[in-house]
Order: C-alpha cells, then sequence, then structure tokens
C-alpha cells in the first residue's frame, strides 16, 4: 500500500499545481482518496491493484460503505467530487480512457432548517432596548425594522434616510447583486421608525448610523443582539438573521403566499423560500406530537 500512496501522492502534486490548490486543499484530496484506495484494495480490488484502475460499480460500493460507516451527507458528497475530480485528471493525463466516476449518484445538500424564534420569543426580544436611550431607540428600530420586512442585516445597517418612504410605507432595498427591491413595512415598524427619525443624528448618510456616522457593522450589530437576547433569557442566542426567518416563517405560518414571502425576502428562486415551508411542516408535526392523544405514543 506504501507503494500506491506514493505513487497517488505524486500525481496529486501535480494535479494541485495544474489546479492552483493550497496545501490545505491538497491535504484534503489526499485524505479523500487515500481513503478511497484504502477501502478498495481491501474490499475489491485484486492485490496490488491501485485506485486508478477501478471501476464504476467498485466505486458504488465504497459510497455504499461510507453510508454504512454513518458518516454524514456532506462528508460523503465531497469524497464523491474528490474522485470525480481525479478521475478527470487520469483521463487529461491519458493515464485512462473512460471515467468510473462521472455517473456516481450526487447527493442532494440537505440545508439546515433555521433555527426558530417563537413570536412570544420576538416580543421579548424587541422589548428588551431601553427606549429611553437614543441607542436603545435606535436598535429597538432596527429590531422592529428587521421583522417587519425580513430583511437581511447586510441590508438594513447600509439603509439611507432617501430609501425610506414613509407616506407609502415602503423601503428601497439594494440586495445582493445590486438588486433593487421595494419592500413594505406595517404600522408598528412605522411608528418607531418616526420615533427614530424624531431623535436621529442629522445629515447623516445612513439611516442608522453606528461611530462617526458610518454604518454600523454587521458583526456590531449581532452582538447588540445576543446582548439582548440574552437579557429576554431566549437560548439558543439567535443567530444574525434570526429575525428574517421568524419574518419568513410566521408569515407562512399565518397562510402568507410563499410567491408573496419569496418577492419580499430577495430570493432569486422560489427553492431557495421553500426552505420556510419545511419549517412550517415540521412545527406542525411538533404541535400533533405534543398535544394529539396519540402523539406521545410509542
Amino acid at each position: 500500500m506504501a507503494e500506491a500512496e506514493e505513487a497517488l501522492g505524486g500525481l496529486l502534486q501535480r494535479l494541485a499545481m495544474l489546479r492552483g490548490w493550497s496545501p490545505h486543499t491538497t491535504a484534503a484530496y489526499r485524505t479523500d482518496l487515500l481513503d478511497a484506495a484504502r477501502f478498495l484494495q481491501s474490499e475489491a480490488l485484486p492485490d496490488g491493484a491501485s485506485l486508478n484502475m477501478a471501476t464504476q460499480v467498485q466505486l458504488l460500493d465504497y459510497l455504499a460503505a461510507l453510508h454504512q460507516r454513518g458518516l454524514r451527507e456532506s462528508t460523503i458528497q465531497r469524497r464523491r467530487s474528490a474522485l470525480s475530480t481525479w478521475f478527470s485528471f487520469l483521463q487529461e493525463e491519458g493515464l485512462r480512457e473512460d471515467h468510473p466516476a462521472r455517473q456516481l449518484p450526487k447527493l442532494r445538500k440537505s440545508r439546515p432548517l433555521p433555527k426558530l424564534l417563537s413570536e412570544r420569543d420576538v416580543e421579548s426580544l424587541l422589548g428588551a432596548p431601553d427606549v429611553t436611550t437614543a441607542i436603545g431607540l435606535r436598535d429597538r428600530t432596527m429590531l422592529e425594522l428587521l421583522y417587519a420586512t425580513g430583511l437581511r442585516v447586510s441590508e438594513l445597517v447600509m439603509l439611507q434616510p432617501a430609501h425610506l418612504d414613509m407616506a407609502a410605507g415602503l423601503l428601497r432595498v439594494v440586495g445582493k447583486g445590486d438588486k433593487e427591491r421595494l419592500v413594505p413595512f406595517g404600522a408598528e415598524a412605522a411608528v418607531w421608525l418616526q420615533q427614530w427619525l424624531d431623535c436621529a443624528p442629522q445629515q447623516c448618510a445612513y439611516l442608522f448610523p453606528g461611530r462617526h456616522g458610518k454604518p454600523m457593522t454587521r458583526q456590531n450589530f449581532w452582538q447588540r443582539i445576543k446582548h439582548y437576547a440574552t437579557q429576554a433569557g431566549i437560548r439558543p442566542l439567535p443567530s444574525p438573521h434570526t429575525l428574517r426567518h421568524a419574518f419568513a416563517t410566521h408569515l407562512l405560518h399565518h397562510g402568507a403566499d410563499l410567491r408573496a414571502v419569496q418577492m419580499l425576502l430577495g430570493h432569486s428562486h422560489i427553492t431557495t423560500t421553500e426552505i420556510y415551508t419545511h419549517v412550517t411542516r415540521a412545527r406542525l408535526h411538533d404541535l400533533v406530537n405534543r398535544n394529539h392523544p396519540l402523539g406521545q405514543q410509542s
């Protein structure tokens, strides 16, 4: 096996040089490919054979073994990708005519469901800032606006007074890829916005300025959220996008149309928004399991 590892290592260094890989990337590929080589030599291939001689069926056996080991789908997908890259390289180098990894099944990468805040937790979070201070009023307004509109934190901190239309109850938001969209906000957010505008620094380029009139950083606002969540006794501590997730989930929970939520969030594809339908289904399952007479029977 030592000779096979040495041969693989030499080819891998050439591949890394051609692709401009970092040492870290090269080491990761080496780990994945050697794992496949060891399995195939011990389980499938004749004595003395190398990974380079593997067939599609043998590679399928390897992927099945990874599943049996209980590895995460993301890990299995990474190793499948490493094999595909490897056999593409062997073809390019004229070391192999066919490509046994080309037709290997791709795993659909599962997305983690967003962490949920209940409507009661949202109320507790919104009520945490001390609105008798300018900073507290600013933070309460920012939290209200996040929950009322589903903005990304990066979009919120870059808002300018010119983006705000109080009469129409609309925000002009510049999102990913410099795409603009109009986002409505409700009466409650309008009340807090007006209070903030009445005491906000004048002649400032940003609606919610940080120090020296510069936009607040995403990281700084995340620290503010953690501070208020701790005050409100919310566990686990929410992420910077928690109120965005709550906005989408609570809208769907109360009967909003998925396409409308997609437009409000600024998602390019409906599949991105559909994750929230899984969240609402999960909540319904949990509701049944906790409250139905047969829900807790084993």
